[in-house]
């Protein structure tokens, strides 16, 4: 289980997540044919040790199951996941167990996330003692010194209360706290803010970047949010209905968008002046279905440059500029 340390921390290939859609009794007599949900389909990239990687998309374009997939809180249908050299769809339980203390996870929702019945020190503390971390003593410790340390003070009050006596603000950092406490080297970032208040978001993205430096982290940061990404990520990339159609880094994305998606994307991003006048209109419709996804370009019902091409042949992912590749027909 041990492997040599590499300089891409995560690398998934061909990553594939299909959910089988449900069906009644008189479907399941009247017929033999599954439909599945391809919520992830043939997803491939790489996160470097130390940065920030985002995934952005709109809502239901496979973002959150991917990262999910790459943590292993649910299986892929097909694909390999490699966390520091080691194939994590090989691993046993108890393998995995180890693996474990080593990712960790920010949720979108931290009032969902944390057990309302279950006070804050004991909601840090509870990873602590399922990997058998420390005393009782020093677990409490480790506790209070991380709850001072995300700006929750003092930390002997914060450490007895409940969830719902803090505000939202102070139960997202007790959530990166949490995250945080068995000192992961990977950390998957869902929405991190997005549940919080707009006046308490960009100090939320100040404390995520000044801890990423002091406990040298990795993260993977899941937003729809170009904007957001803008001030935190150095590769990004754009996910369309379980496809990943963009992909660089992010000076090259914002300077040189290549993908109609991306453009569509950054022009979406309010600008504070009222004369300003979007350059590229926002896709009409909404994101297709991903049981019955579009055949070829799944982009092209909503692409004001689809040609024959794109209703017929999928693109693939091609380099155009170093680290930089888009899959489009645009640029054949």
């Amino acid at each position: 289980m041990t492997a040599k340390k590499v300089d891409e921390i995560v690398k998934v290939t061909n990553l594939k997540k299909y959910f089988e859609v449900e069906r009644d009794i008189i479907q399941k007599l009247s017929s033999k044919t599954k439909r599945y949900v391809k919520a992830v389909d043939g997803v491939s990239f790489s996160i470097k040790r130390g940065e920030v990687f985002g995934l952005v998309g709109e809502s239901g374009s496979g973002k959150t199951t991917t990262g999910r997939l790459i943590i292993n809180i649910i299986q892929p249908t097909e694909g390999e996941i490699l966390f520091d050299g080691i194939d994590l769809t090989t691993l046993s339980k108890g393998e995995m167990k180890k693996i474990r203390k080593r990712m960790q996870v920010i949720f979108q929702d931290p009032y969902a996330s944390l057990n309302p019945r279950m006070k804050i020190g004991k909601a840090l503390i509870q990873p602590l003692e399922i990997h058998r971390i420390g005393t009782p003593g020093e677990r409490k410790d480790m506790a209070l010194r991380l709850l001072e340390h995300v700006g929750l003070t003092p930390p002997e009050i914060i450490y007895t209360k409940y969830p719902h006596q803090l505000s939202g603000g102070q139960r997202q950092r007790v959530v990166i706290a949490r995250a945080l406490i068995l000192h992961p080297e990977f950390v998957l970032a869902d929405e991190p803010i997005a549940m919080a208040d707009v006046s308490m978001r960009v100090l939320l993205l100040e404390l995520m970047m000044k801890l990423k430096e002091e406990f040298n982290l990795t993260y993977l940061f899941i937003t729809h949010d170009l904007a957001t990404a803008k001030y935190v990520c150095d590769m990004i990339a754009i996910m369309y209905l379980g496809k990943i159609v963009e992909i660089g880094k992010l000076k090259d994305v914002f300077k040189n968008p290549l993908h109609p998606y991306t453009k569509a994307l950054l022009s979406a991003i309010p600008i504070p002046d009222p004369e300003h006048k979007r350059k590229i209109e926002i896709p009409k419709g909404e994101i297709p279905n991903p049981i019955n996804p579009p055949s070829g370009c799944r982009f092209h019902p909503r692409c004001p440059y689809k040609m024959d091409i794109c209703e017929k042949e999928e693109p693939p992912l091609k380099i155009i500029d170093e680290e930089h590749s888009v899959a489009c027909h645009l640029f054949d």
